[in-house]
């Protein structure tokens, strides 16, 4: 697949799209919410990803430090992404992508956010 290539996805019920430039990695989080999201992270600027959403079809849910806003759809339930609340930042969950075979070759990377607060493939 083209590096350029955009990726299309959704919830389970269509009404949470987005679209994003192929990211180069994505990331696997162990911490408590990303574990239970079971998401595939791709990090984006909100220039270069897509989401499209009826105003109200997403509740948002902060919790810790409420850096971060976690994003799921208010129909279906399927966490979808999640906006940083303090700066320019966006991640969206790639297992959502409308064709597995689109992120089946990216790589991913473990990102420790449980303890250590690092990549674990850093030495």
């Amino acid at each position: 697949m083209d590096d350029d290539a955009m990726i299309t996805g959704s919830c389970l019920c269509g009404a949470v799209r987005f679209e994003i430039t192929r990211p180069q990695r994505v990331t696997s989080c162990n911490c408590s919410a990303c574990r239970r999201y079971a998401a595939l992270w791709a990090y984006a600027p909100p220039a270069r990803a897509c989401i499209e959403a009826a105003p109200g079809a997403t509740i948002a849910y902060s919790r810790g430090d409420h850096d971060l806003a976690f994003h799921s759809c208010a129909t279906c339930g399927v966490t979808t992404h999640w906006a940083s609340l303090v700066d320019d930042r966006l991640a969206l969950n790639m297992r959502l992508a409308d064709d597995p075979d689109d992120i089946a070759t990216i790589p991913v990377r473990p990102f420790d956010g449980a303890d250590t607060w690092r990549f674990l493939d850093e030495t």
